[in-house]
Formats: structure tokens, C-alpha cells, sequence
């Protein structure tokens, strides 16, 4: 909805601004101050051209910041679950199989539930959440056995869930919406005002550069609405990482503990026969 409002509004004034010249020239037509007159329209175009210019800059980096961050969140939270499986190695059984079995779940419910509602609404999803409650459940047990493993699993945990903190704030615009708007009027009044200071004496040229210039401040626009929604659009960040984390750890759980079931299916949704196997061991 934003982008058809954002490129109709540049479009608007565009044609605002070729109908009013239309009409100045004119109206003017034939008068001898018309050149004075093309000038004093010129030197006001220029404070605002600057302005719009500023803002594009100032808006750009802030966004293109957000995405480094979100993209930097979600290697780092695919590289600490990956991390807590192999430290869970160092960890007595049966709590290395378990956390292990639930690192391989968390990562698939993450991937299956958790990144569909972060795009839609930037929240936590509870299926995955229910995997890092049961890691936090491991530690105690592993605490109560004063085992030299509980430091590194609780600091490893501790880093999966910063990154995925990170990656759900990061899902929301950093930009606030009434800067982007300011900025969309703006660049639209700099538009309108270039297309109505056209010299009395214009070509082809002119035209030309005219509408090449919308376009570029109209594809800054969209460009910076795409990249201020890191996990949607034309640009976004994917699942990739943590897809390709699942796979591994998934792999290396068939390896390590051979004959035993995962307690959750292939979407991280836990399964209730494995569930009681889970609880009779």
C-alpha cells in the first residue's frame, strides 16, 4: 500500500509540476521580466533540492544499518544454536542427547513457524519458544550435578537467544513512519518545483533529465521501504542460515545417537509418542 502511495505521490507531483510551468509560461507569455522570474524560481529550488538530498542520505544509512544488523543477528543465532549442540557433546547423558535433540528441533520450529509470524508481525513464535524452555530445564538438571559443561552450555544458550532477540526487534521498521513520509513529500515537492522552474527555452533534454530524476528519487523510495523490512520484499533475508544449520545438526544427530528418535517431527512440532519415549529415559 505505501509503495503505490509513495509512487503516486511522485507521479502527482510531476504532472503538478509540467501543468503549472504549463500554465506560468502562459500566463507570462511575451513579458519582459519572465527571465527574472526563472531565476527567482530557481534559487528556491535549490535550499530544497539540498534538504531532499539530506534526507535520502540520512535515511539510507539508517536502513541499510537495520539490514546489516538483522542479516548479522540471523548468522549469529544459526552459529550459537550450531555452537550449543556441540558443546551439549562435553555434557553427561542423558542431558547431551536431550539438549541436543532440542537444538535440532528449536532450529526447524524457528524455520517453519517463527520466521512466518517475525515477517507478519515481528513476534516470537511459541513452538519454538517451547524448545529454548526445554534447554533452560537441562541446565538445571545439569546444575544440580555440578557438571563443568553447565557454564558453557548456559553462556552458549545466552548468545542464541541475544541474536534471536535481535533478529525479531530488527524485523520491525527502523525508520519511523512519519520520517519516511516527510521524507516521500519532500522529494515529491522537489519534483513538483523542478518540473515548474523548466526554463522558458526547454528541449528534449530537459524532459529527459527531468524524468530520469523522478525515477531516481522514486527507486531511493522504494528501495529504502524494501531494505527497512529486512525478512520481506525483493531484498530480504532468508532462513537460509538456520536451514542449513538443521540440516548439519540434524545429520550429526542420526551419527551420534543412532536408533533414537527426535522428539519433534520435521517442522519442530513435537511429536506425543516421542514425547513419552523422551520421558522414559
Amino acid at each position: 500500500m505505501s509503495t503505490a502511495i509513495t509512487v503516486a505521490l511522485i507521479a502527482a507531483a510531476l504532472v503538478g509540476g509540467l501543468l503549472a510551468n504549463h500554465l506560468r509560461r502562459r500566463h507570462h507569455a511575451g513579458e519582459p521580466g519572465a527571465d527574472a522570474d526563472e531565476a527567482s524560481v530557481s534559487d528556491l529550488v535549490s535550499p530544497l533540492e539540498t534538504l531532499a538530498v539530506l534526507l535520502v542520505a540520512f535515511v539510507i544509512v539508517v536502513a541499510a544499518e537495520s539490514y546489516g544488523e538483522a542479516g548479522d543477528a540471523v548468522g549469529a543465532e544459526a552459529h550459537r544454536v550450531d555452537q550449543l549442540y556441540e558443546v551439549a557433546d562435553y555434557a553427561p547423558e542423558p542431558q547431551r542427547e536431550r539438549m541436543q535433540a532440542a537444538a535440532v528441533c528449536y532450529s526447524r520450529a524457528i524455520m517453519t513457524y517463527e520466521w512466518p509470524r517475525m515477517e507478519a508481525s515481528g513476534t516470537k513464535a511459541p513452538e519454538a519458544s517451547v524448545w529454548s524452555t526445554d534447554f533452560r530445564r537441562h541446565f538445571k538438571e545439569l546444575a544440580h550435578k555440578d557438571d563443568s559443561s553447565f557454564a558453557l552450555l548456559v553462556e552458549a544458550d545466552d548468545q542464541r537467544s541475544v541474536a534471536r532477540q535481535a533478529r525479531l526487534s530488527e524485523a520491525s521498521p527502523a525508520i519511523p513512519a512519519v520520517v519516511y513520509w516527510f521524507m516521500v513529500l519532500s522529494l515529491a515537492a522537489t519534483i513538483g518545483a523542478f518540473a515548474f522552474g523548466l526554463p522558458r527555452k526547454r528541449g528534449p533534454a530537459h524532459f529527459v533529465l527531468l524524468f530520469v530524476l523522478a525515477g531516481l528519487f522514486t527507486g531511493s523510495l522504494l528501495l529504502i521501504e524494501d531494505i527497512d523490512r529486512p525478512f520481506s520484499g525483493a531484498i530480504k533475508i532468508t532462513s537460509a542460515a538456520m536451514a542449513d544449520t538443521a540440516e548439519d545438526i540434524g545429520e550429526d544427530y542420526t551419527v551420534d545417537h543412532p536408533g533414537l528418535a527426535l522428539p519433534c517431527d520435521e517442522h519442530g512440532v513435537r511429536t506425543r509418542v516421542q514425547a513419552v519415549q523422551g520421558l522414559g529415559r
